[in-house]
């Protein structure tokens, strides 16, 4: 049987990492919008990659067991790049949740059902995961270990709780990074790995978006602040994510990688830092 990369998400940063990880592969590109992972499959297919595409919405189970009985139909599943979300500007805080952070979940939970031995997934995360004041250990825990369909009904979750878009993303992807910590002591059971990478501001249609909406000067401060002086490219993301990956990284599981120039450090200990 083939072995079969698994992409969700068929934009800038997910087509990025296939490009790097999905030699010899097949790879099976899955997207909301099915023009999406057309246009980005037409693409990989010029270049001489083994490509076919699915519609997903990772905020489904429905859709996402789908996903997960067509590409066990192609293969065996050696990894998994979850691309897919929202961002402050594009979405609610409920849908936030229910996107980036159940979504993320059940992939997780999904996809680890299946993953072949010496396999291994990346979840892209954020920055603002590492931005988030700390939380308790029992919340740390809630988000990682609570079962996938009761996520939501956490209590610092509810919509009473949690009402600004930003909050709610950054909640979602330090949830991201607790859930990939708990997921790879699963995955481990299987022989395979599990990790995170949590960009900084990278040059993609979803930060075009962000630059141009209401938190822009906001980002583009985040940019002239940082020790980068500069945004990032879906290409630099994919380097990482192929050294994750592939063989030198076999010793690497449960981890969350930061890479943003330095806003982050910014932020707790330079000119980023909240007055």
């Amino acid at each position: 049987m083939r072995d079969v990369i698994v992409v969700i998400g068929a934009g800038s940063i997910g087509v990025a990492i296939a490009r790097r990880v999905g030699v010899g592969k097949h790879v099976l590109l899955a997207d909301i919008k099915p023009e999406n992972a057309k246009a980005a499959a037409e693409t990989m297919l010029d270049a001489g990659y083994e490509v076919s595409i699915a519609t997903a919405d990772i905020s489904s189970h429905e859709s996402i067991h789908a996903l997960v009985a067509k590409a066990t139909g192609i293969g065996n599943i050696t990894g998994i790049i979850l691309a897919a979300g929202v961002s402050p500007s594009q979405a609610s805080p409920a849908t936030i949740l229910k996107v980036d952070l159940y979504g993320t979940a059940l992939v997780l939970e999904e996809f680890g059902n299946v993953i072949t031995a010496g396999g291994n997934g990346i979840v892209i995360s954020s920055q603002s995961g590492h931005r988030l004041p700390g939380l308790t250990v029992e919340q740390n825990k809630a988000l990682a270990t609570t079962p996938v369909e009761d996520l939501l009904d956490l209590e610092m979750l509810r919509p009473e709780n949690l009402t600004d878009s930003l909050h709610a993303y950054q909640i979602s992807k330090r949830a991201n990074s607790l859930r990939v910590m708990a997921e790879a002591v699963r995955w481990g059971k299987r022989g395979a790995r599990v990790n995170a990478i949590s960009p900084g501001i990278i040059f993609t249609p979803l930060a075009r978006d962000e630059l141009n909406g209401p938190r822009g000067d906001g980002y583009r401060r985040m940019i002239d602040l940082s020790s980068a002086g500069r945004g990032g490219t879906p290409d630099e993301v994919g380097a990482v994510a192929a050294l994750i990956m592939g063989p030198e990284g076999t010793f690497i599981t449960g981890s969350d990688f930061l890479m943003d120039g330095g806003v982050t450090a910014a932020y707790w200990y330079g000119e980023l830092a909240p007055k």
